[in-house]
């Protein structure tokens, strides 16, 4: 029987007798109306500590899943006991893009993540319930999530990062299963532009969200990423914009992600202050 109040799956993963540990949980979405997978991540001195912590949630890439980033990034644990926050594995399906789809309404994983996960994660788990004390970054299809997710929620996440994001998917009308999303691009072309990354930095004002951006030179998003920056920049919106030598590849993002998670660790402390 599916219940609005998700329940823990008995599936702990314990590195050391001191090490964050990672819970795997289901959480119900009454706008798809099923459960969904996601993995957290909590550092060493949870248990405890009487503090609140900082959230930093994770949007994998296509035909990934919420276990990847516990499962591939092998350093993640060490660093989420080293900077004090909890990592939430946010699950998007194998192609959703993040977004509500318009022709689709199994689809529905921007209203799943802002009204139905974070909500869940703050009742269940000692978090800073506010967007001072939460972060979103993904990779690829969660690079695009993370950053279409914080310009649309800004109320919500403090601030953003996309590592390889596929910022402009416009470029792509056929891969990544993106017209079963939104349609074609030529039967539906306002279905693309009005959901893909670049086309919503009007949404960005005062500069209160806090980004960082990156992309391999050798990666095949990483036009469309120079075209983002430029943008950004002529429309004077603050952000940390990197491109180093990389592929689309994991290597490419476990080394990212390091300089993500400690940017978002001096927004959280700077916020503290």
């Amino acid at each position: 029987m599916k219940k609005a109040i998700s329940t823990l799956l008995l599936a702990f993963v314990f590195f050391s007798a001191k090490a964050a540990k990672i819970d795997t949980i289901q959480v119900f979405s009454p706008s798809m109306n099923k459960n969904i997978k996601t993995s957290v991540i909590v550092p060493d001195n949870y248990k405890k500590s009487k503090d609140r912590f900082p959230v930093v949630y994770l949007l994998h890439g296509y035909s990934g899943n919420y276990g990847s980033w516990a499962k591939d990034f092998k350093d993640l644990a060490k660093q989420v006991d080293q900077y004090g926050f909890i990592a939430i594995g946010v699950d998007g399906n194998y192609s959703s893009w993040y977004f509500d789809s318009p022709i689709d309404p199994s689809f529905k994983y921007e209203t799943y993540v802002i009204n139905e996960l974070v909500p869940f994660i703050d009742k269940n788990y000692k978090t800073i319930s506010n967007r001072d004390g939460r972060a979103i970054t993904g990779l690829s299809m969660g690079g695009h999530g993370a950053l279409y997710l914080s310009f649309r929620h800004q109320d919500v996440f403090g601030a953003a990062g996309s590592m390889s994001g596929g910022v402009d998917f416009r470029p792509f009308p056929n891969n990544w299963d993106i017209k079963k999303r939104l349609g074609s691009i030529t039967e539906f072309p306002e279905n693309w532009d009005k959901n893909t990354v670049t086309n919503l930095l009007d949404l960005v004002k005062d500069n209160k969200l806090k980004m960082i951006i990156d992309c391999g030179v050798d990666d095949f998003f990483m036009e469309v990423n120079r075209q983002l920056h430029q943008k950004m920049l002529t429309l004077k919106i603050n952000h940390d914009y990197i491109e180093r030598p990389g592929e689309h590849n994991l290597a490419y993002w476990e080394n990212s992600l390091k300089f993500q998670l400690l940017f978002f660790d001096n927004f959280f402390k700077e916020k503290k202050k």
